[in-house]
Formats: structure tokens, sequence, C-alpha cells
């Protein structure tokens, strides 16, 4: 592994809320669950935040479908739940399907969902067809966490925590997940939500380590790293205006139960080399 790149001088976007998980960027804003305290929001570039409650659940993962539809994964519930604009209504119930509570999702670009369940060595990916059709995808997983699918579609990664491991599948037509590979082992931490960029640089949160690491596209070596000074690595995304920001979700603490009723979670922003795929075709739908 070579030292890569330290990054320095991030800014801080959000704070004030419990448990952030699961960024997306999208339609100009950042959107980010968090899970203790009920709650999807939403941050702009000038830190402006909306909140959109889910009471009742514990949201972690969310997804954009190609309409514009936010997915929100219920965790402890196991449930996927879906937001036009105006109400939340649930989607699916994979209680019978799935062995333990639901962690991140990916949403493809023809809409399927794919959702990770953390049990820690029999976990699975659940994917959600358009129709509503929910399979199990994947299984005997060491507690899948973050997941994101390469530019050109054709791979989804997704993290294994306590492996320390990335894998990778690949994506059928159909959407199924065949193929599967170690992508990068021997992390230097459980890998948590993880980023892709244009390149198919794969940034990873490394919880325990306390650091983000950028993967080169054949999981090889760490280009990039970025301290999360001595805060714990939840999550991350790429976006902003030209797609070159990095959003960083950080906490306290790896153990959620240990921060419920605290408001210590924070999101910042870094600026970075390499964009967010397709941000120059972002309206183009195959």
């Amino acid at each position: 592994m070579t030292a890569g790149t330290e990054q320095t001088g991030t800014t801080e976007l959000a704070h004030g809320f419990c448990f952030g998980e699961g960024p997306r960027w999208f339609e100009g804003l950042l959107w980010f669950s968090d899970m203790l305290g009920e709650a999807v929001h939403t941050v702009n570039l000038s830190g402006s935040m909306t909140t959109l409650h889910v009471p009742g659940h514990s949201p972690s993962g969310l997804g954009f479908r190609p309409d514009g539809t936010l997915l929100i994964v219920s965790t402890q519930r196991r449930q996927v739940l879906r937001y036009d604009g105006d109400t939340i209504e649930l989607l699916a119930d994979l209680s019978d399907l799935v062995p333990a509570a639901l962690g991140d999702m990916v949403v493809d670009e023809v809409g399927r969902a794919y959702v990770g369940s953390q049990a820690r060595t029999n976990g699975t990916i659940v994917r959600i067809d358009p129709d509503g059709t929910a399979v199990v995808a994947a299984e005997h997983l060491d507690f899948p966490n973050g997941m994101a699918i390469t530019p050109d579609g054709s791979t989804l990664i997704v993290a294994e925590s306590t492996a320390r491991r990335l894998t990778a599948f690949t994506v059928s037509p159909d959407g199924g997940l065949t193929g599967r590979r170690v992508f990068a082992d021997g992390l230097d931490g459980p890998p948590d939500g993880i980023a892709i960029d244009a390149e198919g640089g794969v940034w990873v949160a490394l919880t325990l380590a306390q650091e983000f690491h950028r993967l080169a596209s054949d999981g090889s070596a760490v280009t990039d790293r970025v301290d999360a000074d001595g805060r714990t690595a939840i999550a991350c995304a790429l976006g902003g205006v030209e797609g070159r920001t990095l959003f960083l979700v950080t906490t306290t603490d790896a153990y959620p139960e240990r921060l419920i009723g605290t408001k210590l979670s924070r999101v910042e922003a870094l600026m970075v080399e390499i964009p967010a795929p397709g941000v120059h075709d972002a309206h183009h739908h195959h």
C-alpha cells in the first residue's frame, strides 16, 4: 500500500444531529439520514438545512430512483420506504427475507435498489426491482455496509465491515449479482460508507481508523487519505457544483447506542481532484 496524498482543509457544513448516515448528493442538496434522530436532512452548500421527520423509523441508507423518488432504509423495522416529496409510504417489508437489521442501500440507474442486511457472518444483499419485487441477490457477507455501483453500471462494490474488505460483484442485465471477488482487503479499519468517483476510485470511510481513504480503481493501492481528526469516519459522498466536493460524515463513537440523545455528528466538505461520475451528463438516461 502506498502512503498516498494526505488531504487537509475540510469545511464544516452541518452539525447538531445524532448519528448521520447515507449521504447522497441530489439536485443541489446533500441528503443524509440521522439514524437515531428519526429524520432525513438536507443541507445545501451554504449550510442551510431542512428536516424530513420519519418517526418510528431509524433511517440509514438512501437512494433516488430515476424519477426522483427518494428511497429510505428503515433499519430496525427491516423496511424500505419511499418519499415522493409529499408523503412517506412503505415500499417493501423485507422482514421475511433478511437475517438482521438493514443498513446501506444503492439505487441503480433503472431504479433497482440493493439493500444490505447487516449480519456479522451471513449478511445478505436484497434487490428490490422497480415493480416492488424483492429477492436475495447475495449472501454470506460479513456485515455488508456501504455499497456503490461503478460509473459504467457493470460492478457493485460492497464494504464488508467485520472482514475489513471491499467485495465486488458483476451486475447482470437483470440485476443479478455474480462473479463475486475481493476488490480490496486488509483495510486499515472496518469500512462503513463508500463512494465511487468518475475514474472508478473508491472513497471509503474507515470507522475505527478514523480516516477516509481513496482506493485506486483496481483496489490495489490507497491514493489519498483524509484524517477524520480523531472522529469516527461513517460515510462519504461526492457532489457539489462540479462533483468535486467530497462530503464526509463523522461522529464521536463507532457504536450508535452510546450516542443516543447526543448531537455530535457532523458533515464536512473537502475539495478533491476527481469528480463524481456523470456530472456533465447528469440528465442523460440510457
